[in-house]
């Protein structure tokens, strides 16, 4: 068929694709607003660490048996259809491209923020043409671009790792501790820095792109989710060693700080390029995950069928991926990067909830079952312990796809 994708992506690339996703702006940016919530304590800020990652693991061991089941593009919105019923997946999909396209405004913003101070929102709407451009040229392209940012920015991760936790700046026991903010506070952390962890649904939303789905995927996800998990424990121990949590909390550039005060000045400018190199492999992995499901909603009719062409030579969906990098440039340059953020981790936690109730209907034993209803569980209650405003504003939007579903329906009884 015409618009079918081509399997060009193995282990080794779509593990690189999950990270480059993962390991983006959210290490950057996401330690300090968590560690504000907190409080404290920095042994707090670890246990949410520790419950982001718990959480992250059930939805991606659901996620993965459940893309080596369906491996279509699409990822929730396909395993949502299947499996409860073409509604949830629909709302899965809308959380999705709604959620993630604000997610890639915030990314683009940042880059901005660390390239261009002042002059931000040019530098996003750039970043946005630059990159929809990357993606259009085909996945295997956008894969070994991946390939370089994620090798840069672990190499500063890196650098940052042992210049801390080697200064004699660094106290162990600025590490422990656990009282601060109390439950709420930690769950509200663990929901912030669940942010930082979700790019490996970035693989499932490319399984019409994998090679051998049902061997790839399984292994491809939790790869990408363990290194992810090490380098942001690596990182939060070492900031927190040398800056403590109170500091920490009040830092608008945790890692610069970090590295100002473990006496390392000189690698401040390093810092701030390794930041904007995450930002944009973040931003050009959710790029690649938004144009897949705006695609697979396509074919099915939820979104104009344009958006479902594959391009001839390129076999990438390239009307899908315009339109993406075209609503993403005009929110970069309207939008306020701290309501962006917000918005996408309540739709992330939706997007993942409706996904371990997918992965629940499969027959795959006790085990399946257990983590499928603790990642669902997990997804609710961080969600409510997200801010106000974030919770309110993210379920007005789930409402408002339900009310277009509704009403679609009715036309189409109608006809």
């Amino acid at each position: 068929m015409d618009n079918e994708l081509k399997r060009t992506l193995g282990v080794f690339d779509a593990v690189v694709v999950g990270l480059g996703a993962m390991v983006g702006a959210g290490i950057f940016a996401a330690l300090a607003p968590a560690a504000d919530a907190a409080g404290p304590a920095g042994g707090a800020l670890l246990a949410a660490l520790a419950v982001a990652a718990l959480i992250a693991y059930c939805n991606a061991h659901s996620s993965a048996r459940l893309a080596a089941r369906h491996p279509a593009s699409g990822g929730t919105y396909v395993y949502g259809r299947e499996r409860l019923g073409p509604f949830w997946g629909y709302l899965a999909g809308w959380g999705f491209v709604i959620g993630k396209t604000a997610s890639c405004a915030a990314m683009a913003l940042t880059v901005g923020a660390y390239v261009w101070p002042g002059h931000q929102r040019a530098v996003a709407v750039a970043a946005v043409v630059a990159l929809t451009a990357a993606g259009y040229g085909g996945v295997q392209k956008s894969a070994r671009i991946a390939r370089v940012i994620v090798a840069a920015v672990l190499a500063v991760l890196a650098a940052v790792v042992v210049g801390c936790l080697t200064s004699g700046a660094a106290d162990a026991g600025r590490l422990g501790g656990l009282a601060g903010g109390g439950v709420g506070g930690l769950l509200q952390a663990a929901g912030l820095l669940f942010f930082a962890f979700a790019g490996y649904a970035r693989i499932t939303t490319l399984g019409e792109e994998v090679r051998d789905p049902r061997r790839t995927i399984p292994r491809a996800v939790p790869l990408a989710l363990g290194i992810a998990l090490l380098v942001y424990a690596a990182v939060a121990v070492a900031v927190l060693s040398v800056l403590g949590a109170g500091a920490l909390a009040a830092s608008p550039a945790p890692l610069a700080d970090a590295v100002r005060a473990a006496g390392l000045p000189g690698l401040t400018p390093v810092v701030r390029v390794g930041a904007a190199l995450a930002a944009l492999g973040s931003l050009l992995a959710l790029v690649l995950g938004v144009s897949r499901t705006t695609l697979a909603m396509a074919r099915d009719g939820h979104l104009p069928r344009t958006l479902a062409a594959v391009h001839p030579r390129h076999q990438v969906p390239h009307h899908a991926e315009l339109a993406v990098g075209a609503v993403v440039a005009v929110l970069a340059a309207t939008t306020d990067l701290r309501g962006a953020i917000g918005f996408s981790s309540f739709g992330v936690l939706a997007y993942y909830a409706i996904a371990n109730a997918s992965a629940w209907t499969l027959d795959s034993g006790l085990k399946g079952r257990a983590v499928a209803a603790v990642g669902l569980s997990g997804c609710v209650v961080l969600a409510c312990a997200l801010p106000a405003a974030s919770a309110v504003t993210g379920a007005a939007v789930l409402a408002v796809g339900a009310a277009l579903y509704a009403v679609r329906g009715r036309l189409r009884a109608a006809i």
